[in-house]
């Protein structure tokens, strides 16, 4: 999927994550700032990097900002930073392109 703009997904507030979503330079970048990266940063990246993949994004500058976020939470935010980010309207979706919504993540 293509990044064409920038967009963002989720709060700041405690267990959740905010997710920004930005044309890439090339290749995939990931910048994570979390309250338990100590303990979980390993989890939080393999999770993150899997949706990308699963959305097949390759060229996306992506910032995390976790505050205590599960994994289905992280899930549901990449998703939709990048969604917003491909530049769905809802002219595409009323003339029958459909956003894979879920269909994607697993």
């Amino acid at each position: 999927m293509d990044v064409i703009k920038s967009s963002v997904a989720g709060t700041l507030e405690s267990s959740d994550a905010q997710v920004t979503v930005e044309p890439g330079s090339g290749a995939l970048e990931l910048n994570i700032e979390s309250s338990v990266i100590n303990q979980f940063g390993r989890q939080i990246r393999a999770t993150v990097m899997e949706t990308l993949d699963r959305l097949d994004v390759k060229n996306a500058k992506v910032t995390i900002v976790d505050k205590g976020a599960l994994s289905c939470t992280l899930k549901a935010r990449v998703e939709g930073a990048v969604f917003r980010a491909s530049g769905y309207t809802e002219d595409d979706i009323c003339a029958g392109k459909k956003l894979p919504w879920g269909g994607a993540i697993r």
